[in-house]
């Protein structure tokens, strides 16, 4: 199942293109698109930021917000049932 990560091309003086490059590059599980605007123009303006599943993930560098895009990725790979027994 692949993954989105949606970006708005106003927020990329954050460095937020060096993080859709990246994951271009590194994570073929992830779908990344760029648009012009998401809409979130206040935090777009103060911090970099993306969408995670349409889940809003922001930090204060773009370093910052590359590991918690990969950390909301990596949890949400982890399957909540594969510990239970198949009854």
């Amino acid at each position: 199942m692949n993954r989105l990560v949606e970006f708005c091309t106003n927020n990329m003086h954050h460095g937020t293109d060096t993080i859709l490059r990246r994951l271009e590059e590194e994570r073929p599980d992830v779908e990344t698109i760029e648009y012009g605007c998401l809409g979130n123009c206040g935090m777009c303006y103060l911090e970099p930021y993306v969408l995670v599943d349409g889940e809003i993930v922001a930090a204060e560098t773009a370093e910052a917000l590359y590991e918690k895009i990969v950390q909301k990725l990596n949890e949400a790979a982890i399957d909540p049932f594969a510990d239970l027994p198949l009854d």
